[in-house]
């Protein structure tokens, strides 16, 4: 990943002073993910251009991976960072010019303290929230900012823009205090960082941002996302730069809009936290690795498709092929942070901020338990990050979203009196848990995708004290959505809760020929969430809730779907809303209940 600082001021080669690097040598400084590079392009008397260079060791980078790396089956291999500016090119920079950054040059301090001109560029910088985003963030700094869109593939323009900007930055700007834009902004643009964060973050965003975030307008933006929306680093944070400026913490805070059945925003799978104030803060998770669950490798002879893990209930062996599973990730999760601020800083804490307990790790891309959308309400009771009702004094009364929509699978599977079900990408158990709960239904099965979903949904029902009645009833097995399984047919109703929009489409047919076609229980529930209803939790323009969701639909969209899935095969379905039904965007959840037309009355 590259950056470049160009300056016209003469002579131009004093920038050689203002960054303590000088334009003649090529100087290196080795990172614990890779190496940074500073060398000049050019350096004349007319213009000079330095130039920070990081090249990204991919294996030491897995190894060392934080807070934020991806729980994904290949996230941690095959990903953006070596090539695009993010939370490790921030962190290099600080390093490289960290005096720089401090607005210190004894030979040239007069330069150091005013305004020179600057010309900045990035050609590959992840922007959630697109062109216009960098625009509110650099625009009220004093830049003339150039966001340029990169597009997916140029000789495809049908496929549309990437998450990607070209930017360019010019402006009469201090040389320190652009160092410290970039230091603060690149990680919030692509709002997501490379170590663990710890309680000293709070003192770097106060250090760096000394002079304009306490003033900037979009100041909380750029808060919650610097901080990872760790709610107690933020709160600390929104205290001090009150104390900097004229604003009140409220005004730093504000409420989300109280919108009953509303649920707050994630793009990353967040957390609900509420405050003293009670007021419910929307983050953008990230995936949190947890301690690893270790289970013997699943056979892989021919038509053998039982899980090993000990206690897990009833496993039935398979009558396809082998199915492709994700592998269960057994190395120790590095819990120091891989790169810690070297100007002026606090020891850091190497113990995790607002770690989930080992039941809430991430699952597979067809987990519909813990996506951020699950966990959070502006108007329901808080939740633990498991979704388990924990509420207060303070929230008593209000019930999360996922709550809301797992009682209305359950009233639904109830309505039509269904007494076998199949938990299609079960994920952590929790519909499981509720099925278990009711007698009336005595064959209750999940399957999903991930070794490690299937063993943590394992722990949570509790498989190993479970009354021998109880665990009759159950069945866990592993397999794919995409592939036929004999294992899928013989249930009065299977559900799909929050995990069609993790299928990329392309392979949504595969899943319709496998769920409708060839298992065709009676009954299909399908629940996936409302894109109109992002607006109701702010969140930018394109931005999803999850960052595993491949696709969001729109009511008419969830409509076009169900009804082509009908006439393809024999289903009739009844479309509902999960949660308030917003007058201008409908419910932030969509239900569709499909019954088999050779079954209806």
């Amino acid at each position: 990943m590259l950056l470049t600082i160009s300056t016209t001021l003469r002579p131009a080669t004093d920038l050689g002073f203002l960054l303590h690097k000088h334009p003649d040598r090529v100087q290196e400084f080795e990172r614990s993910f890779g190496t940074a590079r500073v060398f000049y392009p050019e350096a004349s008397e007319d213009r000079c251009t330095a130039a920070l260079l990081l090249e990204v060791d991919p294996v030491r980078l897995a190894r060392s991976r934080g807070s934020s790396s991806p729980d994904f089956s290949l996230g941690q291999y095959v990903n953006d960072r070596p090539y695009a500016a993010s939370s490790l090119l921030a962190s290099a920079l600080a390093d490289v010019f960290r005096t720089a950054r401090t607005g210190r040059c004894n030979s040239r301090q007069d330069l150091a303290d005013g305004p020179i001109p600057l010309e900045i560029r990035l050609p590959a910088l992840p922007c959630r929230g697109g062109a216009d985003l960098a625009h509110r963030l650099f625009g009220p700094l004093g830049w003339e900012v150039d966001a340029e869109a990169v597009p997916l593939d140029p000789g495809f323009p049908a496929w549309g823009e990437s998450r990607y900007v070209r930017l360019a930055l010019r402006g009469n700007v201090r040389l320190a205090d652009a160092l410290n834009h970039l230091y603060v902004l690149l990680p919030v643009l692509d709002d997501a960082k490379h170590y663990w964060l710890a309680s000293d973050e709070v003192d770097k965003l106060v250090r760096a941002g000394e002079g304009w975030l306490a003033g900037h307008p979009d100041k909380g933006l750029i808060t919650r996302r610097y901080l990872g929306r760790r709610w107690a680093l933020t709160r600390t944070a929104f205290a001090r730069l009150a104390e900097l400026g004229d604003d009140v913490e409220e005004t730093l805070d504000p409420p989300v809009e109280e919108e009953p059945g509303a649920e707050p925003a994630a793009f990353a799978a967040p957390v609900a936290d509420v405050g003293a104030t009670g007021r419910t803060e929307p983050v953008i998770a990230e995936p949190v690795i947890a301690e690893p669950v270790i289970a013997e490798p699943v056979s892989a002879e021919p038509g053998n498709a039982e899980l090993p893990v000990a206690g897990l209930a009833i496993i039935r062996p398979a009558d396809t092929e082998p199915v492709d599973t994700e592998p269960v990730d057994t190395e120790p999760v590095d819990t120091e942070p891989v790169d810690t601020e070297p100007v002026d800083t606090e020891p850091v804490d190497t113990e995790p901020v607002d770690t989930e307990p080992v039941d809430t790790e991430p699952d597979s891309a067809e987990h519909h338990e813990t996506e951020p959308d699950d966990t959070q309400s502006a108007s329901p009771r808080s939740d633990d990050e498991t979704g388990d009702e924990t509420g207060d004094g303070a929230d008593e009364g209000r019930v999360p979203l996922n709550t809301l929509r797992r009682e209305a699978v359950v009233a639904a599977l109830e309505e039509i009196g269904a007494r076998t079900v199949l938990d299609l990408g079960c994920g952590s158990g929790q519909l499981l848990t509720a099925l278990l709960a009711k007698p009336s239904f005595t064959r209750v099965a999940g399957m999903d995708v991930s070794a490690r979903a299937l063993a943590t949904a394992n722990r949570r029902l509790r498989t190993d004290r479970m009354p021998d009645a109880k665990r009759a009833r159950l069945e866990l097995f592993q397999g794919s959505l995409t592939y036929t399984d004999a294992r899928l047919a013989g249930y009065d109703a299977a559900v799909l809760m929050e995990v069609v929009e993790h299928v990329d489409p392309p392979r949504l047919p595969a899943l319709e020929r496998v769920v409708f076609g060839t298992a065709r229980p009676a009954l299909v529930i399908v629940t996936t969430p409302n894109v109109e209803h992002n607006v109701r939790y702010e969140l930018l323009a394109g931005a999803r809730r999850h960052p595993d969701h491949r696709f969001e639909w729109s009511r008419a969209e969830f409509a076009a779907w169900v009804a082509g899935v009908c006439e393809t095969y024999g289903y009739a379905a009844d479309l509902r809303p999960v949660g308030e039904d917003d007058p201008e965007v409908g419910p932030p959840t969509q239900m569709a209940v499909f019954s088999r037309r050779d079954e209806r009355p």
